[in-house]
C-alpha cells in the first residue's frame, strides 16, 4: 500500500482485522474452514494488523490465529488483550498483576508466538490501580514477551495516568458515525500524547456496512440483540439514518461500509480502524478503497446526518455499560 499510518514503532496498513467475529459475539461464526481462509486471504489483501483477545471464545480465537498463520509471523503487527474473564452470571475484569502474566503466558501458547506486538488491558479495573497493572505489562516488556502497551474502552484521564508510568502506545475504544464518545477528550489526548487511536467496531456493529435489516432481525444468540440501539423502539427511527446514509454512499460510488470506514480514517492521522468480518466478500470490500477520502463537503453531511443527538438508543445496555471507563455524553 502506498499509504501506511503508524502504530508505536510500525507501519501499517490504516484497516487492520479484528478478528473477534471470527470466533465469538455476532450469533453467526463462520465455520472453522472459513474461518481459516479469512486469515490467510487477508494476508494476501494487504491486512498486516490483526487484532485479538484472550476473551474471544474464551482462547478459541488465539488458538485459531496461532495454528492458521504460525509461520507468517513476520507478516502482520499482533495485538491481543487480557483482562476480561468469561464469569456466570457477567464477565469479570481482574488486571491484577499476576493474572496479567498468567494470561498473556496463556495467550503466548494459543498463539504459537514468542511475542505479542501490542497488548491491551481489555478493560479498566476497577479494583486495581491502573498503575499496578501498567507496571505488570512493563516488566512484559522488558521480558520480551510483549512489545508495547495498549488501553481499551478508557477515558483521556486513565490514559494519562497509565502513560505517566510506561508510555502508551495505543488506545482502542470503539469509535465510528453512530458513537461519537472518543471525541469528548480521548481523541485529542491520543494526539497530544502521540499516542495511536484505533477505532472498534467502525462501521457500528454493522448497522453502518448494511448488515441489519428492516425489521431489526438479528441471529440468535447475537450480543447486539441486548443493545439498546437494535431494540424495536429504537431500530426503526435508527434505520431511517441508515438508509439517508446508504445514499450518500451510492453518490460517492462506495459501499456503505467504505464510506463509514472513510469517515472514520478522516478523524485524524492517527486513526486506524480494525472492522472485523466472517465473510471474504466483505474482508474485501473493507480494504479496496483504503486510500480514499470523502470530500470535505461529505464528511460534513455525514457528520450532520448520524451523530450523538440522531442516533436513538445508548450503544450499550446497563449491565455491559459497568465496566467502561470511557467518557459518556450527558443524556
Amino acid at each position: 500500500f502506498m499509504i501506511t499510518r503508524t502504530i508505536g514503532d510500525r507501519s501499517v496498513c490504516p484497516i487492520g482485522l479484528g478478528c473477534m467475529s471470527l470466533t465469538f459475539a455476532y450469533g453467526r461464526q463462520p465455520q472453522k474452514k472459513t474461518a481459516t481462509e479469512i486469515l490467510q486471504k487477508a494476508l494476501d489483501l494487504g491486512y498486516d494488523h490483526l487484532d485479538t483477545a484472550r476473551l474471544y471464545g474464551s482462547g478459541e480465537n488465539e488458538v485459531l490465529i496461532g495454528q492458521t498463520l504460525k509461520g507468517l509471523r513476520d507478516r502482520f503487527f499482533l495485538a491481543s488483550k487480557a483482562g476480561i474473564f468469561p464469569g456466570n452470571e457477567k464477565r469479570m475484569v481482574d488486571c491484577r498483576p499476576e493474572t496479567l502474566r498468567k494470561a498473556c503466558d496463556a495467550s503466548l501458547a494459543s498463539l504459537q508466538t514468542d511475542h505479542i506486538d501490542l497488548y491491551y488491558l481489555h478493560r479498566h479495573d476497577y479494583n486495581t490501580p491502573i498503575e499496578d497493572s501498567v507496571g505488570a505489562l512493563a516488566d512484559l516488556i522488558t521480558e520480551g514477551k510483549i512489545g508495547a502497551i495498549g488501553l481499551s474502552e478508557v477515558g483521556a484521564e486513565t490514559l494519562r495516568k497509565a502513560h505517566q508510568i510506561h508510555p502508551i502506545t495505543a488506545v482502542q475504544n470503539e469509535y465510528s458515525l453512530w458513537t461519537r464518545n472518543p471525541e469528548i477528550a480521548v481523541l485529542e489526548t491520543c494526539n497530544e500524547l502521540g499516542v495511536t487511536f484505533v477505532a472498534f467496531s467502525p462501521l457500528g456493529r454493522g448497522a453502518l456496512a448494511n448488515d441489519v435489516g428492516a425489521d431489526g432481525a438479528l441471529p440468535d444468540n447475537d450480543f447486539r440483540a441486548a443493545m439498546p440501539r437494535f431494540s424495536a423502539e429504537n431500530w426503526p427511527y435508527n434505520y431511517r439514518l441508515i438508509q439517508q446514509f446508504i445514499a450518500l454512499a451510492k453518490n460517492e460510488g462506495v459501499t456503505p461500509a467504505q464510506l463509514a470506514l472513510g469517515w472514520v480514517l478522516a478523524q485524524g492521522d492517527h486513526v486506524l480502524a480494525i472492522p472485523g468480518t466472517g465473510v471474504i466478500a466483505h474482508l474485501e470490500e473493507n480494504i479496496e478503497r483504503v486510500q480514499w477520502q470523502p470530500s470535505a463537503q461529505t464528511l460534513s453531511q455525514l457528520d450532520a446526518l448520524i451523530n450523538q443527538q440522531t442516533v436513538r438508543g445508548h450503544r450499550y445496555s446497563d449491565a455491559m455499560s459497568s465496566n467502561i471507563d470511557s467518557e459518556e455524553f450527558n443524556d
